[in-house]
């Protein structure tokens, strides 16, 4: 089966890399879906997003000479038309990481979580500066 840039297709999940999965098209041709690509929120552990002999959906991106293809899951789950929901701030589906709909309070403790590590972050930072004030460090006064 030949391979055709904008294709969406039907594949298994071989490999699972830091940067990427692999996946196995039909016809034995075997693609790259990279990080970057998997969903359409920040990615930062792809295990959370897919396991190794998961059937996903992909659209093939690009076919270069050497013939590696590259994949995309996200552009895959795209809506050709969206027009119904633009214009309208805060209008957007929230997803789990496998790609459902997210209930209401798997939305407020995601929000939760993201925001108790923003502000762990945050006071780690202040602390840090504090501290380098205290041990005479460039922003001391004498």
């Amino acid at each position: 089966m030949q391979v055709e840039v904008g294709a969406i297709l039907e594949g298994k999940v071989t490999g699972i890399t830091k940067f990427g999965a692999f996946v196995e098209l039909p016809g034995g041709k075997t693609g790259l879906v990279h990080i970057s690509e998997v969903a359409s929120t920040y990615v930062k552990e792809i295990r959370d997003y897919v396991t190794e002999n998961q059937t996903v959906k992909v659209k093939v991106l690009s076919v270069s000479d050497d013939g590696k293809v590259s994949l995309s899951m996200k552009k895959a789950e795209e809506r050709p038309n969206r027009s119904a929901s633009r214009g309208r701030p805060g209008s957007f589906e929230w997803h789990s990481p496998r790609g459902e709909p997210a209930s209401f309070e798997d939305m407020m403790s995601k929000f939760k979580q993201v925001s108790e590590e923003k502000m762990s972050t945050l006071k780690r930072n202040n602390e840090s500066r504090r501290g380098s004030r205290r041990a005479g460090g460039p922003s001391s006064r004498s």
